[in-house]
């Protein structure tokens, strides 16, 4: 093992390859578009903001828990527990975060682009959007396997 918190960081990494491979070949062939019913701008108005408020609750749990679980492991060290056995889930947890914040700036970004290039048929490519939908998923999937693990680890 390279470091303590490896697997975590390994299952991170192969979730998000798996995620876009799934999301890749179920989304081949099909028309990519950000605009439900092919009104423009609709998209920013419904799903955008749902979108950024679902990451950012859960960004703002992952983060919650990291400094929780952090903090008070440091300041109860009469239990004699480690941080080394929560390293791999709060990396997890860290991933997730990072997941999540490349989610909402990308997917704002390419909307943007979209909305100043509506006609152009590369504003929000099948890369594009596998993408997207990958850093969001992997994000949620990446937060509750951490949880899971974490549950697991701290009653070891």
């Amino acid at each position: 093992m390279l470091f303590q918190g490896f697997p975590g960081v390994a299952t991170a990494v192969g979730l998000f390859a798996l995620v876009w491979l799934i999301i890749f070949f179920t989304s081949r062939g099909k028309p990519v578009v950000f605009d439900p019913g092919g009104e423009h701008g609709e998209f920013g108005k419904r799903l955008l903001p749902m979108y950024l408020d679902i990451t950012k609750f859960v960004l703002g749990l992952a983060a919650g828990s990291i400094v929780l679980l952090v903090g008070s492991l440091n300041f109860n060290q009469s239990n004699g527990r480690s941080l080394k056995a929560f390293a791999s889930p709060l990396f997890l947890v860290a991933m997730s975060i990072i997941y999540g914040v490349l989610f909402m700036i990308l997917l704002a970004l390419n909307y943007e682009h979209h909305l100043h290039h509506p006609n152009d048929p590369r504003s929000y490519t099948l890369f594009q959007y596998t993408r997207n939908q990958t850093l969001g998923f992997s994000a949620l999937l990446c937060f509750c396997i951490s949880y899971i693990w974490l549950i697991a680890a701290a009653t070891e």
